[in-house]
């Protein structure tokens, strides 16, 4: 038995050996084979004297087809088994059929066979004797094989050229496989026949000849894919007999049978022996073939650059086992000194969970050395804790914390565990200067988050950082910069934050999770933790840094994780007073939005009505407010008084006043002090004026969108009078209105300050505001008059579609660097961002959206998603009209164009291209169902149409309308049209047409003639496809068995005779290319050409151009009137067709007659037929109806009415039409029936 452990590479022959072999034979049923697997084992240990394996050899090979191991086939030399298959004349199953034979009279002379078989296949001249193989050591066989080898020439069977040696190498594969596959039940667990084999394959994969080599791996490699099939099934049948077992053993008592249970279980045990047997050979193969012999892991390093991701992660995976092992990392230097690079770069993989590996691969390397890594292979991965993926940041964080923070010196042995002076001071320290290093400030949160899970204590050390902060530094101790306290202060924020909400940082992952009941018992254990300590620790802290607005706007945050009983239960309250002193204190010094909105915050933190303490903020908050109001009505009222000029230091006070106000009004209600009338004052006298500050303006208009606010949410709630609604009412409509005259400002910041604040205003008085049962509101609805609508449009237009260089005015004279170009196109995004929304939910007209369609293309990189998007949702809430807004937009840019260039311009220009392109790819956004879009579409051909023909041309008549050349752009849509709104799209365009118009083809006229084509766009595949769906469905009729005729009506006369359609002349057109373009062609109308002698003038044109009752009674708008002489284009028309139709046209009805008295005789006999039709008797009728003449294919399509078939397209598509589209009117096949041949056609 061969043990993955202990690999024998030597066999010798044995000295005795049984004959005496199992009676079962590997040729037997799988299923009756392993209920024998116990008579194989049974007997193959046995041992025999070598006399009598000499005569039972000799007695059982005489009447075989073998010799001495060689072959004989109907009197031929003998030949062995390399010969045999070289020859490839006998089957390989005949060839392993004779072997297995072989092998059950005589293992020893079968095995040697099989050995010369593979030093053969080498290409050795020599050969392996019996004496050889009894007596001579694996590697002496194999030396006195190299010797006899002729390496003179180099080639072996496996690389000679050639049909021969080519059939040989797969006939060799193939003899591999079937040996063990024929041999699984039984002989390969003979414990000597696969022993032999693998002992000389991994002898010859070691082997300096290269033959041996490349041979014996290749044979290894194929009986390691043997053998995996091998396992396969005995997986499967051990899943089987398991299946069996417990069904058996399930049954109840009475019904079971335990003898079948005994079966089973030792079924189950042999199955389990042979699984072990096959996985020990398979290891023996790896082992001895292919990890001693090749090196393994330059293969893994080399696949590390395979292009599936999953093959590069299992390579990683491996190698962490490897690099895990402390006792391998010498033996593992020169690999990683070759493969490192390659390591760090896929650190970058496309693939996160590559990239995951990768780095905590780079971890585990930081173990076994430090050297190993370079600085720059280091900060590689520094910058992956900032990653917006989670699990790299994660991995990311372990390799930073093991790099920077798992060192310890022996100083560090007796130092306090936490302080300044402690271990957790030092890395602290450390974790603010790769921070600053780092240079990514604003993503504080993104690296604590990044150490949380393997430095998670060291940042929940907040004695440790409040020391730093606080206490002042030892003799020769390095105090930290303002710089790194403010950093710090980040950090300890941030990690506060995550100890309390338990969840990533916005960016990184997809929201919150459910946490179990130890984190939440964590989570309430730091945030019990935090308040204790923070609550005594922040008051000294804002004191000491009151004056420095970053560090106090971090510090503020602070009370929002605070548990405020804590300050009840604990007997903190004078710390709590401490607090609220430090707060007012801070508002008092500081009028930087971001400090007061903190205060603000704070306030509404603290003044939480659940909590005792409740009314002791509320008290210190009513009287800081009450103060604010008082001070700013008394500096509003000097501030405003007539007849003198307000001065710098009024100005300023009154500013500082207002901003504190309004950031307190966002989180907090101060209407009992009625702000509303002082601000609106304000804004009023700076509206007449002109003079007002824009910071005072700016503000002003804040605070009363907030008193406005606040008033909604109180009559909201249902407790107001109608007072208080016909107030808010007032009061709404007047700031609007003071908003809208502030949009003319010569001042830009305060026009887009009054900008954002109208359409908010717009969008919370919208017609939504009475959603979710609040029809108590309806009064309150507010929608902008068009002057509105207009100014609000015409400021988009001139401050968000302007190139950066001209955006002077809002970066405040700030220097022209990257920061600042990135800030100003931000903030012209929001501008259309909300102007965007106001389409989106109707609030404006959606037609004002085109002004914002038409600049697709050109600012697709600063607002391309966002115009998309519009585009979107427009198109969900109203198909048709966001069709109308499109061709508008595409209408505007041509005027515009035609107003730069004049009507004379180029269609090469890049004006032009740039409008068509335009139109491709608004025409991109409708997608591929045309269904949805169907009456969208046909809507925007219909006003594109009406607008190439609205202006005539100003060169006179006989020219061109002015905007012709709108339909070259109008074009670009004419691919989402369905097939039979072509038709109609096409009828409609021919109603503003003269029949001058299609006979001109000089290069003013291409649009037209461009754009008609791509409404017949397919025409001649649906003629040839008639033809063939007229053939198909003749013979799918006759294919049909029994099938009843159906009991339509026939024709009548007057139909029959006049049942040759446009197809004719269609037809008859592709021969005479001299034809009038205004020919009509049958996939655009398929109407009854009567006889010219029995039409008046008028029908003879108006049979072929049909349209509906509708559009024949609806009149044309005034300005198109000009452009149409009906009686003169009928008259001229008509006058071609008759010329060409009259000789034609009794001769035509007359084949027409006899050829569908043809062709329903056919039909009529082919049904007669019935089931008795054989598919022999289809073919002549077949060639009776197709007939070979071009004229009789003529006749045929004048005689058969083909309006009563739909055509033959391709299966998706026709199939599709026929069971989704909506009939359409316009389309001829939809009102027929199928009955015209008393055939039904489906």
């Amino acid at each position: 038995m061969i043990a993955a452990q202990e690999l024998h590479t030597e066999f010798q022959f044995p000295q005795e050996a049984d004959t005496q072999l199992s009676s079962d034979t590997d040729l037997e049923d799988p299923d009756v084979k392993n209920a024998k697997l116990g008579k194989g084992k049974a007997g193959k240990k046995g041992k025999k004297a070598p006399g009598e394996k000499g005569k039972g050899g000799a007695a059982k090979g005489a009447g075989l087809g073998r010799v001495n191991g060689h072959h004989q086939e109907n009197g031929m030399e003998n030949m062995t088994l390399f010969e045999v298959v070289k020859m490839g004349k006998s089957a390989t199953q005949s060839v392993v059929d004779d072997w297995i034979e072989s092998y059950k009279n005589d293992r020893d002379i079968a095995l040697l066979d099989l050995i010369n078989f593979f030093i053969q296949c080498s290409g050795c001249k020599g050969a392996v004797s019996a004496e050889m193989f009894r007596h001579m050591q694996n590697s002496e066989i194999i030396r006195k094989m190299t010797e006899e080898f002729d390496e003179d020439s180099g080639d072996y069977p496996l690389t000679m050229a050639g049909p021969l040696w080519k059939k040989f190498k797969s006939s060799f594969c193939e003899f591999i496989g079937v040996l063990v596959r024929q041999c699984q039940y039984s002989i390969i667990y003979d414990e000597y026949m696969m022993d032999t084999v693998i002992s000389l394959l991994t002898g010859l994969s070691d082997s300096q000849v290269r033959a041996f080599r490349h041979t014996s791996t290749l044979a290894a490699m194929k009986l390691m894919t043997a053998l995996v099939n091998v396992a396969l099934n005995l997986s499967i049948n051990m899943d089987n007999t398991q299946r069996q077992y417990e069904a058996e053993r399930n049954k109840v008592m009475a019904k079971r049978a335990n003898d079948r249970l005994e079966l089973l279980l030792q079924k189950r045990k042999e199955l389990q022996e042979n699984q072990d047997e096959i996985e020990n050979m398979m290891n023996a193969i790896f082992k001895g073939v292919f990890v001693h012999r090749y090196r393994y892991l330059k293969y893994v390093g080399w696949t590390m650059h395979d292009k599936q991701g999953e093959v590069r992660l299992k390579c990683l995976t491996a190698l962490q086992g490897l690099y895990y092992n402390r006792e391998l990392n010498t033996r593992l230097e020169l690999f990683t000194s070759r493969f490192k690079d390659r390591i760090v770069s896929m650190t970058l993989d496309k693939e996160y969970d590559v990239a995951v590996q990768a780095i905590k691969l780079l971890t585990l390397v930081l173990h076994s050395s430090d050297e190993v890594l370079t600085a720059e292979d280091c900060e590689s991965v520094y910058h992956l804790v900032y990653s917006a993926h989670r699990p790299v940041a994660v991995a990311a964080g372990e390799f930073l914390y093991k790099k920077l923070f798992s060192h310890r010196g022996p100083e560090e042995e007796g130092m306090p565990r936490r302080g300044r002076q402690s271990v957790n001071g030092n890395l602290i320290k450390t974790t603010v200067f790769f921070f600053l290093e780092s240079e990514l400030h604003e993503h504080g949160a993104y690296l604590v988050d990044s150490l949380w899970e393997c430095a998670g204590e060291l940042l929940k050390d907040w004695e440790s950082m409040i020391s730093l902060l606080l206490d002042e530094p030892m003799p020769g101790e390095e105090a930290l910069t303002d710089h790194q306290e403010t950093a710090l202060i980040e950090i300890m924020l941030c990690a506060i934050r995550q100890a309390c909400e338990c969840h990533p940082p916005v960016g990184r992952g997809t929201g919150k999770r459910v946490l179990t009941a130890k984190e939440k018992k964590t989570q309430l254990d730091d945030r019990t933790r935090i308040t204790e300590i923070f609550a005594v620790a922040l008051p000294l802290l804002l004191a000491k840094y009151s004056v420095d607005a970053e560090k106090v706007t971090n510090l503020l945050q602070l009370p929002q994780f605070f548990d405020l009983e804590i300050y009840t239960t604990g007997r903190l309250e004078k710390h709590l007073e401490s607090l609220l002193r430090q707060i007012r204190e801070v508002v008092e010094k500081h009028t930087e939005t971001d400090v007061l909105e903190a205060c603000s915050m704070t306030y509404h933190a603290l003044c939480n009505e659940e909590f005792t303490i409740f009314n002791r903020v509320d008290i210190a908050r009513s009287q800081l407010l009450d103060e604010l109001v008082d001070k700013f009505n008394r500096l509003l009222e000097d501030f405003l008084q007539e007849g003198e000029e307000p001065d710098e230091d009024d100005a300023y006070q009154v500013l500082s006043t207002l901003k504190r106000i309004t950031a307190f009004h966002n989180a907090h209600d101060l209407s009992k002090w009625d702000l509303f009338t002082s601000n609106y004052k304000l804004l009023n006298t700076g509206l007449q004026n002109g003079d007002m500050p824009e910071q005072i303006v700016i503000h002003a208009m804040q605070c009363t969108h907030y008193v406005i606010l606040w008033h909604l949410a109180k009559v909201s709630e249902g407790s107001s009078t109608k007072a208080d609604m016909v107030t808010l009412r007032k009061q709404m409509r007047g700031f609007c209105l003071m908003c809208q005259s502030y949009l003319t400002s010569v001042n830009t910041t305060v026009k887009e300050q009054a900008f954002t604040i109208l359409c908010d205003a717009l969008m919370i008085f919208s017609h939504q505001i009475v959603s979710s049962s609040r029809e108590q509101l309806e009064a309150l609805i507010y929608t902008p008059d068009s002057s509105l609508q207009a100014e609000l449009l015409n400021f988009i237009l001139d401050h968000v579609f302007i190139d950066q260089d001209d955006d002077n005015n809002s970066t405040d004279g700030q220097h022209d660097d990257e920061a600042s170009k990135i800030e100003a196109l931000h903030k012209r995004r929001n501008l259309l961002a909300a102007y965007c929304k106001l389409i989106i939910y109707n609030v404006v007209e959606m037609n004002t959206g085109a002004d914002i369609f038409k600049q697709y293309m050109r600012y697709y990189n600063d607002y391309g998603d966002i115009i998309k998007e519009t585009m979107s949702k427009t198109r969900q809430i109203d198909k048709i009209q966001c069709a109308k807004t499109l061709i508008l937009s595409l209408q505007q840019l041509f005027n515009e164009m035609l107003s730069d260039l004049g009507c004379n311009f180029d269609r090469s220009s890049s004006s032009f291209c740039g409008i068509k392109e335009l139109a491709r790819r608004f025409s991109l956004t409708f997608g591929l169902d045309q269904l949805k879009t169907r009456e969208a579409i046909a809507m925007l051909h219909k006003d594109g149409i009406e607008f190439a023909f609205k202006e005539p041309s100003p060169q006179g008549e006989g020219n061109p309308p002015l905007n012709l050349a709108f339909l070259d752009i109008l074009s670009e849509f004419s691919s989402k049209l369905l097939r039979q709104d072509k038709k109609t799209v096409h009828l409609y365009l021919e109603r503003f047409m003269t029949f001058q118009m299609a006979l001109q083809r000089e290069d003013c006229w291409l649009p037209l003639i461009s754009y008609r084509n791509s409404l017949q766009a397919g025409g001649d595949d649906d003629t040839m496809s008639v033809i063939s769906g007229y053939s198909s469905r003749g013979s799918s009729i006759r294919s049909k068995k029994a099938k009843p005729a159906s009991t339509g009506k026939r024709k009548l006369p007057e139909e029959e005779s006049s049942s040759c359609s446009t197809d004719a002349v269609w037809m008859n057109r592709e021969q005479n290319v001299q034809t009038p373009v205004m020919m009509p062609s049958p996939h655009l109308s398929s109407t009854v050409l009567r006889d010219p002698k029995k039409m008046r003038p008028e029908e003879s044109y108006m049979g072929v151009y049909s349209i509906t009752s509708e559009q024949q009674q609806q009149p044309l708008p005034p300005q198109q009137q000009h452009h149409q002489t009906p009686m003169d284009y009928n008259t001229q028309v008509t006058w071609m067709l008759a010329q060409r139709q009259q000789a034609e046209a009794r001769q035509q009805q007359e084949r027409a007659s006899m050829q569908y008295a043809k062709m329903r005789s056919h039909m009529q006999h082919a049904i007669r037929r019935s089931s008795g039709l054989m598919e022999d008797d289809e073919e002549p009728i077949v060639e009776d109806v197709m007939m070979s003449s071009e004229d009789r294919l003529e006749d045929l399509n004048e005689g058969m009415d083909f309006d009563t078939m739909d055509i033959d397209l391709p299966p998706s598509k026709n199939r599709r039409e026929r069971s989704e589209l909506k009939p359409d009117y316009f389309d001829p096949s939809s009102i027929m029936d199928d009955s015209v041949l008393n055939v039904s056609m489906f």
